[in-house]
């Protein structure tokens, strides 16, 4: 096992809380169904996770995997909406009516999607002050940020330390292999030339979020390849972390295959490998068969209080 798993978890979080003192404030969370939250923390205390429902053939299902997978299996057509403005009022109005002081709001790219932007729509005339927050990624990379929220709020963290959290999650990296582009194109990700120029050389892109963005950054020509690569790529961002680094997997239909990745990643990860399936709005639009990576640092990587790594 490397020195990196052998870090204690969550060390540095008392450490960093001692000078400021504990907060008494009560702040809610809110988040939507992008970000491959494990089902366990969904459930916290004070905190809200809307849904995004996927649309097949004009048919809104909600988040229902099996009407997803059916609808892709079968050639329809696709979609997802965001959540309305209205559904972030009555989750702001209910956590106020809870007793929250204030709201933290984080989000899936507004690159990718208009959560965000509804979520800003609806903070403008929340009961208690709202803040905001665009994640500029998705998928883990979102709910490794929105668990260290979580975390720190147990312990008593601050506002402002939570929202630098959530500023943070773009420095968590990503990487997904998809068998092809042609669900991305359907779902308007990608443009129809890179879809046709894909297929035709069998290529099975591997594809990151970049500035809020999906960025192509690899072409294997087999799916076999971008597996192998996305091994490397995890292996090489969890070495380059300034401290121990979290590893998740992510798949949708295609579990034995995350669960080799995870195996081989599993020395160089800070506690277990993670296997998430993709929610149902991710899925939408990668397709059946998409293999995914995240390594998130275990402490924050950005702000000018970020904690040191610790030492020990």
């Amino acid at each position: 096992m490397s020195e990196r798993a052998k870090s204690p978890r969550g060390g540095w979080l008392p450490k960093w809380l001692a000078p400021r003192g504990l907060s008494r404030a009560r702040i809610g969370i809110v988040s939507d169904s992008a970000s491959c939250l494990p089902e366990s923390l969904r459930g916290s205390e004070d905190f809200i996770q809307l849904g995004i429902p996927i649309i097949v053939d004009n048919d809104v299902q909600g988040e229902d995997v099996t009407a997803l997978m059916m609808g892709l299996a079968m050639g329809k057509s696709v979609k997802t909406s965001r959540p309305a403005p209205g559904e972030f009022a009555r989750a702001y109005a209910q956590l106020a009516a809870a007793g929250c002081d204030s709201i933290i709001s984080i989000h899936l790219s507004a690159g990718l999607s208009g959560t965000a932007d509804a979520a800003r729509l609806a903070a403008a005339d929340a009961p208690v002050p709202v803040a905001v927050v665009d994640s500029k990624t998705v998928a883990m990379p979102q709910g490794y940020a929105i668990a260290d929220m979580l975390q720190a709020r147990a312990a008593g963290a601050p506002r402002e330390m939570l929202e630098q959290i959530a500023a943070a999650a773009a420095a968590n990296t990503v990487y997904f292999a998809v068998p092809s582009l042609e669900t991305l194109r359907r779902g308007g990700r990608i443009s129809a030339v890179s879809s046709v120029f894909g297929n035709l050389l069998n290529v099975k892109p591997i594809l990151s979020i970049v500035n809020g963005a999906i960025s192509p950054i690899e072409k294997p020509r087999s799916f076999a390849r971008a597996q192998a690569r996305l091994v490397a790529l995890a292996r090489r961002d969890a070495e380059a972390v300034q401290g121990p680094a979290r590893i998740g997997v992510m798949h949708f239909g295609a579990a034995e295959l995350a669960a080799e990745i995870a195996t081989e990643l599993g020395p160089y990860a800070h506690g277990p490998v993670l296997i998430e399936s993709l929610p149902a709005v991710l899925a939408a639009h990668t397709g059946i068969g998409v293999l995914g990576v995240c390594v998130a640092p275990l402490y924050p990587q950005s702000g000018p209080e970020t904690p040191p790594a610790s030492k020990s």
